[in-house]
């Protein structure tokens, strides 16, 4: 099967499906809305795309094997209770045919973090949805210690107090490599879990409450059990969280070395310093750990953009001197910065993962010879 990334057209969001060697397909967060679903406007139907990209198991039904929410922000949980199956797979539908999640990938540390930044603060419904899907998972688990598909989840970082202690056998802890999915050890992909970090103490829980204290991650991608696309995803994580997985990582900085780098909080300055770019504008100071740890990308890498169209303005995010940066990051080792919505068309942005790495997957253009012979394009490498 072939090893791919599509990232899709969600504006300032996330939502990437991954595509492994052995068939599996992971789904990093949705942003699908409303106006993606109407078919009389112009937004592009990111629903139905993805659902084209699926298969159908024994049952009928659709279905992802893996499902990460980096963070429970709108956009990236936007569209989960229309589009997706919650609850025992056993009470599907099929005049709904929502999706299927075999197995969810969820932090109880971002939930509770994204809580406490605010008395105030209020979970969109979809997110709300999500949390309790995964305590019924979590807790279905405590009561049988086993799951089928459908019920799995896999839970990403310690939690306090002792609240993961009993569920070893589907935690992964901060710097845990992982290549099971669904139960069964899989040699076309493997993840190593970077964040949410756990805080040393109140002070530390305060800095990384206040920003966006995402699940990171690397997953990479195996061709012949090579691994062959290395991509780093952060979510929003904002400058903290990056200055700490610098510190945290710096005598292995290879753990941070990446073909693809999806910019994090859709190339948002914050990631980058802790100046506000619409106040300080070029007086604003990138923050050396945090780019740092942003900053290790393998020749001809690729960072993407998963945003608006990047304009030379005071916008944040995106924000055009985060992009600087990053093409200032990628210059050593002639790689390329990407924005998903400058692609052509409404598709998603497509890399295909080969034995010879990562590649972009250019639209095909048929070109007019004295001969009348139409030729197109084929995919290219990024650099």
């Amino acid at each position: 099967m072939a090893v791919k990334a599509s990232l899709f057209k969600v504006d300032n969001g996330d939502m990437v499906l991954f595509e492994t060697e052995s068939g599996r397909r992971i789904l990093t967060d949705i942003n699908i809305r409303e106006a993606a679903d109407d078919e009389d406007d112009d937004t592009p139907n990111v629903g139905k795309q993805l659902r084209n990209k699926l298969d159908r198991d024994d049952k009928g039904r659709l279905f992802v094997d893996g499902f990460l929410n980096t963070h429970p922000d709108a956009d990236h949980i936007r569209g989960l209770v229309k589009h997706f199956h919650l609850g025992d797979p056993s009470t599907w539908v099929k005049a709904d045919d929502k999706i299927i999640i075999r197995e969810m990938w969820s932090s109880p540390i971002v939930f509770r973090r994204a809580k406490a930044k605010d008395e105030d603060h209020v979970l969109c419904a979809d997110a709300e949805a999500w949390r309790d899907e995964a305590r019924r998972r979590a807790n279905r688990f405590k009561k049988e210690r086993t799951a089928e598909d459908g019920n799995r989840i896999l839970i990403l970082g310690e939690d306090v107090d002792g609240k993961t202690d009993d569920l070893t056998e589907i935690l992964v802890r901060v710097d845990e490599v992982f290549s099971k999915i669904c139960g069964v050890q899989d040699t076309s992909f493997e993840a190593r879990l970077l964040a949410p970090m756990p805080a040393d103490d109140e002070a530390e829980e305060e800095v990384l409450t206040k920003n966006n204290s995402s699940v990171i991650m690397r997953l990479d991608l195996k061709v012949s059990k090579v691994t062959r696309g290395r991509f780093l995803l952060g979510g929003d994580a904002e400058v903290a969280i990056w200055d700490r997985i610098w510190e945290r990582n710096k005598k292995w900085p290879e753990r941070l070395q990446y073909d693809v780098l999806i910019a994090p909080h859709h190339c948002s300055w914050h990631s980058l310093s802790y100046d506000s770019w619409s106040e300080k504008g070029e007086k604003a100071k990138v923050s050396e750990p945090a780019r740092s740890a942003l900053g290790q990308p393998l020749d001809g890498a690729l960072i993407v953009a998963s945003s608006k169209t990047i304009k030379d303005d005071k916008n944040d995010p995106p924000c055009i001197r985060a992009k600087r940066e990053y093409v200032d990051i990628l210059d050593p080792v002639k790689g390329e910065f990407k924005c998903v919505a400058d692609s052509p068309g409404d598709d998603p942005l497509a890399i295909e993962v080969t034995s010879a790495g990562p590649r972009i997957k250019r639209a095909a253009v048929a070109v007019s010879v004295a001969a009348g012979t139409g030729i197109g394009s084929q995919p290219l490498a990024h650099g």
